[in-house]
C-alpha cells in the first residue's frame, strides 16, 4: 500500500497542515473540501497511520502527523529540486557546475564568481576542487571536471582548450630570521642555490621530469600550500607565493619580500588560464562561470 502513496496526496497533507483546515487546504490547492477530505482518508489508510484529528471544528495534527510532516515537506523539496534540473538540462544548462581550481587563485574572486552563478542559476549545483599543478588539469582530462583553472601548470595538455583570465602577481619572501632576509641587493641564483627553497610539488605525473621556478638543489617540495606558507613564516626556507595570501604578513613584518635577478624591478607574475576539454565546451553555466573570473 505504501507504494502507491503519490506525491499529489503529499501535497495535499502538506497544504491542510499549513492551512488549518481542509476548506483552506481546498482553496489553496483549487479543489472542493470533500475532494481534500478524501485524498487525505486514502492516504492515511494507505499509510496506516492517522494524520488529523477531526473532533474538533478544525482538523489537527496528530503526534504521528507531526512527524511525517518534515518528511513530507522533504519529499516536496526534493521533487521541486528534481523538476527545476530536469528543466534546466531541457533548456541547455549543465547538471551542476563542476570546477577545479588552482590553489594560486585568489578566493575571493572563486567566491564572487561563484556568487555570481548563483544568481544566474539558483538550481545548479556545485562541485569545486582546489588543487596545484596537475591536480587541476587531470580531473578535466578524466571528465570529473567541466572546467579547470591553471597557472602553477604553465603548460596545457594538447586535449584542451585555454582562454587567458587574469595575471596574479608573486612575491619571494622569507622569513624575518632567515639570513636572506638581511640582504638588501637582488639575489644571483647563486646566492638563493645556497638556502632551502621551498616548492609545490604535484600530486600527479603530468609535470614529471620538469621543474617550474626551481633554483636551489635544496628544496623540500610540499604538496600543499597552506603547509609551504607555514614553512615559510617558520623560517625553514624561501619561496614564491602569491601576493595576495601573503600581503598581510609582509606588511606586518611577519615576512620579508626578497629581490632576485629576475625580478628585480618589478615582481613576477602567473598567468591564469581556465581549461577545458576539446569536446566538452562549457555550457551556459560554465561560460557564466569563466567570464566571472575574468572580470
Amino acid at each position: 500500500m505504501l507504494d502507491g502513496v503519490t506525491l499529489d496526496q503529499i501535497r495535499t497533507f502538506i497544504a491542510a497542515a499549513e492551512e488549518g483546515s481542509f476548506s483552506a487546504a481546498g482553496r489553496k490547492l483549487r479543489r472542493a473540501q470533500s475532494v481534500v477530505s478524501h485524498t487525505l482518508a486514502n492516504l492515511e489508510a494507505q499509510l496506516g497511520v492517522s494524520l488529523f484529528t477531526r473532533s474538533g471544528r478544525y482538523p489537527q495534527l496528530t503526534e504521528e502527523g507531526q512527524s511525517l510532516l518534515r518528511d513530507a515537506r522533504a519529499v516536496a523539496d526534493h521533487m521541486d529540486d528534481f523538476k527545476a534540473r530536469a528543466r534546466s538540462i531541457r533548456e541547455g544548462l549543465e547538471p551542476e557546475l563542476s570546477a577545479a581550481m588552482d590553489v594560486m587563485y585568489p578566493m575571493p574572486a572563486i567566491t564572487h564568481a561563484v556568487g555570481q552563478c548563483r544568481e544566474l542559476f539558483p538550481t545548479t549545483p556545485l562541485r569545486l576542487y582546489v588543487e596545484a599543478l596537475g591536480g587541476v588539469v587531470q580531473p578535466v582530462l578524466d571528465g570529473s571536471c567541466r572546467i579547470g583553472v591553471i597557472g602553477s601548470l604553465p603548460t596545457v595538455p594538447d586535449e584542451l582548450v585555454a582562454e587567458p583570465l587574469v595575471l596574479v602577481p608573486f612575491a619571494t619572501v622569507v622569513s624575518p630570521q632567515h639570513p636572506l632576509a638581511k640582504t638588501r641587493k637582488p639575489l644571483s641564483n647563486g646566492e638563493l642555490s645556497k638556502h632551502v627553497q621551498l616548492v609545490l610539488t604535484d600530486r600527479t605525473p603530468l609535470s614529471s621530469g620538469r621543474h617550474f621556478g626551481v633554483i636551489s638543489p635544496l628544496t623540500w617540495r610540499l604538496a600543499d600550500l597552506g603547509a609551504k606558507h607555514a614553512f615559510l613564516r617558520a623560517g625553514f626556507g624561501w619561496g614564491h607565493m602569491p601576493v595576495h595570501m601573503v600581503q598581510q604578513e609582509l606588511d606586518q613584518g611577519q615576512l620579508v619580500e626578497i629581490r632576485t635577478h629576475a625580478n628585480a624591478k618589478t615582481r613576477a607574475s602567473l598567468e591564469m588560464q581556465a581549461v577545458y576539454r576539446k569536446d566538452a565546451p562549457p555550457g551556459p553555466v560554465g561560460r557564466a562561470f569563466i567570464e566571472a573570473l575574468r572580470h
